[in-house]
């Protein structure tokens, strides 16, 4: 009877504890004498190892590569717009070196999202870090706080305003919204909301990206045995 791979379908030798094209694990089935309660275990010990991360590799991978990624994907980066879609690429890259170095080279989609997250953790937060010792040394050290005060009139009085009235929202709740924003305390809310709202998107796009990398890499290689 002909064994095939329940994920892509394909061939697979009965003594075999992978798919030898896409890397997941398969049921064994008795060979050579061996009982059927030895078969499981091996499969059991496959998944397992599979499944299980190494941290400190991990975390050595994911520090040198989140961490120049943050800074990349700061509000104030000239590649900030390019900040998630990085930092996806940047998981996908911690999971591929992470895996160079395990024995066997395989790794769950799981396992692989669970390094994504901590990437994600890492990028992020330097993300945000970076953003915001950026703009206290650009207004108390480098005293540029005249010049955002006034971008952000500016962003406020016109973009805003113009946007509102397109979305059609009436002239008095305009003017609300303008008397929240405008002073220091709405910019603080203002700007705090964003850098949640980036800090929640990188993470989400790392995980995704850690997920990615895992399947691509049960796509491209056979896991030793």
């Amino acid at each position: 009877m002909e064994i095939t791979c329940t994920r892509c379908h394909q061939t697979v030798q009965v003594e075999n504890c992978y798919c030898p094209v896409c890397g997941l694990p398969q049921l064994v089935y008795p060979v050579d004498g061996a009982t059927a309660q030895d078969q499981p275990e091996r499969w059991d010990e496959a998944v397992r190892d599979a499944g299980s991360v190494d941290w400190k590799a991990a975390l050595r991978a994911a520090v040198m590569l989140a961490v120049p990624a943050g800074l990349l994907s700061s509000m104030l980066s000239p590649v900030g717009i390019l900040g998630m879609p990085l930092m996806a690429a940047t998981a996908v890259w911690v999971v591929v070196l992470y895996v160079l170095n395990q024995r066997p080279a395989w790794i769950t989609m799981g396992a692989g999202a669970r390094i994504g997250f901590v990437t994600g953790v890492l990028g992020s937060w330097t993300a945000a870090a970076s953003t915001g010792i950026t703009l206290f040394v650009m207004r108390f050290w480098l005293h540029q706080g005249g010049f955002y005060d006034d971008l952000w009139q500016n962003l406020v009085n016109q973009q805003m305003s113009q946007q509102w009235t397109s979305m059609g929202v009436d002239a008095q709740t305009i003017t609300m919204m303008k008397a929240w924003l405008l002073p220091p305390e709405g910019r603080a809310g203002w700007l705090l909301a964003a850098m949640m709202m980036l800090t929640l998107a990188l993470l989400l796009f790392a995980v995704a990206g850690g997920a990615l990398g895992a399947r691509l890499l049960a796509r491209s290689r056979r896991p030793e045995v």
